[in-house]
C-alpha cells in the first residue's frame, strides 16, 4: 500500500500498477477498483451503491460504497476481479498469478 496522492488514499498496486484505491467521499469510505466497461456499467445498473470511478476513468473504474446489496463477498469478488484485470495487462513475465487460472483450483506442473 502506497499514499501518492496523500495520507487519506490508500492506493493499492500490483507491479506497479494500480488496482485498488481506499479513501472517504465527503465522509464516507469507499473503494475505487477497476472494471470491464462492460461489466462495470452492469454493475452500475443495478447497484445504487456502485458509481462510476471517484477521480478515475468512468469507463473502466467504479467506486464501492456499503449499502444494500454491498455484502463481503461482493467486495471480495470486485477486488479480486480488478486485480486480474490489471495483471491480465501486465507483460506475462511479469505476472505474479495467472489471471486465467487464478482461482480454479489448477496450478502449473499438474
Amino acid at each position: 500500500m502506497e499514499h501518492p496522492f496523500g495520507p487519506d488514499w490508500e492506493v493499492y498496486k500490483v507491479r506497479g500498477k494500480v488496482f485498488m484505491l481506499m479513501t472517504d467521499v465527503p465522509g464516507r469510505p469507499v473503494v475505487i477498483l477497476k472494471a470491464d466497461p462492460g461489466e462495470a456499467q452492469a454493475l452500475r445498473e443495478h447497484n445504487s451503491h456502485i458509481t462510476p470511478g471517484y477521480h478515475m476513468n468512468k469507463k473502466h473504474w467504479i467506486t464501492l460504497e456499503g449499502g444494500t446489496g454491498v455484502d463481503e463477498e461482493l467486495v471480495r469478488e470486485l477486488v479480486t476481479d480488478s486485480y486480474l484485470l490489471v495483471v491480465s495487462h501486465l507483460p506475462k513475465a511479469e505476472q505474479p498469478v495467472d489471471p486465467h487460472t487464478y482461482g480454479t483450483g489448477t496450478r502449473a506442473g499438474r
